[in-house]
């Protein structure tokens, strides 16, 4: 799962959700991890037993893989399906057409690749404006690149590309965008298979990037002509920032398991591929900043495929982060220590192997935990419903 790419940056080209009783909602039937250097280990394997939450609510099924979900501020659910949809969810009910459809370089959705991330403007009320992420042939090679779109009467039309032939391939896509406490947009992208390129700052490939709305770059970047907000990654896929102290967490897929969670920091290293893991000693020398361990990874011999994570804003999981798993087929809720540094005390895996692959897990305005499966990605074992939006109200 890897790739390579070119940058060409472009300048052209909640509250109240109303998914309550509107709502056709249908009743669902039914390792490890290491702390990095030194840490003390968080207990895992056994699942929560005591979830304030209920049983599982079908929102939407017969989904064709989606990917990644946002609120907005008056309770619709925007979503993507890899295919190269967007969609939404409104007044409870899932609407028959796409708020948007891609013409110009239509979606590539091969293997993991295809429209992937989609996250509002912090002033969506206001401006309309949605930002989406998706892979694109051109010249008989994948790219990715970043949209900003503008939603009018219900539909959203293409207003400029932000990111043009960001490194792509089938797999190792990164794809997750969002915008971070400071008003800027973060984007993961995968080493598209060209492991090598995530070390290098004269490529894309492998880093966490960081720009404004409009396409430009923050002059607080690391380089202030370059949008790498970190390097040295393999295939991050998610984003989410500690609410009390605005710390920067992502979720990486490991090469054979070794999956990671990340604390970013501005122009941090996070080593791939010259360590992984546990390791601190690269194989050779890494330029510029040193090379930072995980601060959680799932050990050599477990795979969880980490992908889409949320902290909870409320409720008597307020604090908790929650990862969703593709390969584990599960929600990891890690359980923070209280403290200046982070760490982690605690890891449980949640619905385990209950609904098969699980792509995204977000809170709803009302506290409720939305969770995306993706059992026709082409690697799981799709059910007759599948792929569903399921919603797990609290108790």
């Amino acid at each position: 799962m890897r790739r390579t790419g070119l940058y060409a940056g472009g300048i052209a080209v909640t509250i109240a959700l109303l998914l309550g009783t509107a709502c056709e909602r249908k009743p669902v039937g039914a390792v490890t991890p290491q702390p990095s250097q030194g840490a003390p280990a968080p207990a895992g394997g056994r699942e929560e037993t005591s979830i304030p939450y209920g049983e599982a609510e079908v929102v939407a099924d017969k989904l064709n893989v989606p990917w990644d979900a946002v609120f907005a501020p008056d309770g619709r659910l925007f979503f993507t399906e890899r295919a190269g949809a967007i969609r939404v969810i409104e007044n409870g009910r899932l609407a028959a057409d796409p708020v948007f459809a891609f013409t110009d370089k239509p979606v590539v959705s091969r293997s993991e690749s295809g429209l992937l991330g989609l996250t509002l403007d912090p002033d969506f009320t206001g401006n309309g404006y949605m930002y989406a992420y998706h892979t694109y042939e051109a010249n008989g090679s994948l790219k990715n690149r970043v949209l900003r779109l503008k939603l009018e009467g219900g539909k959203a039309k293409l207003d400029r590309v932000l990111l043009d032939g960001l490194p792509g391939q089938q797999t190792h896509d990164g794809g997750r965008i969002r915008f971070g406490p400071d008003g800027l947009l973060y984007i993961t992208v995968g080493d598209a298979q060209e492991r090598e390129q995530s070390q290098s700052m004269a490529s894309l490939a492998g880093k966490i990037l960081r720009i404004r709305s409009d396409g430009s770059i923050p002059a607080d970047n690391p380089d202030p002509k370059s949008p790498v907000y970190s390097l040295g990654h393999r295939n991050p896929q998610g984003l989410a920032w500690q609410p009390d102290t605005g710390r920067l967490f992502s979720s990486e897929h490991g090469q054979t398991a070794k999956d990671e969670i990340n604390v970013i920091e501005k122009g941090g290293n996070y080593g791939w591929p010259l360590i992984e893991g546990d390791q601190t000693e690269p194989k050779q020398k890494a330029a510029g900043a040193p090379l930072r361990p995980p601060l959680l990874h799932s050990g050599a011999d477990t795979t969880w495929a980490p992908s889409g994570m949320t902290f909870i804003t409320q409720g008597p999981w307020k604090g908790q982060l929650l990862v969703a798993n593709l390969r584990g087929m599960q929600v990891l809720k890690l359980t923070l220590a209280a403290g200046t540094e982070p760490k982690v005390d605690r890891v449980e895996p949640l619905w385990k192997e209950r609904y098969g692959r699980l792509r995204s897990v977000l809170e709803g305005p009302d506290g409720s935990l939305y969770v995306l499966t993706n059992n026709r990605d082409g690697r799981g074992t799709p059910q007759q419903d599948d792929d569903r939006i399921l919603r797990f109200r609290p108790q």
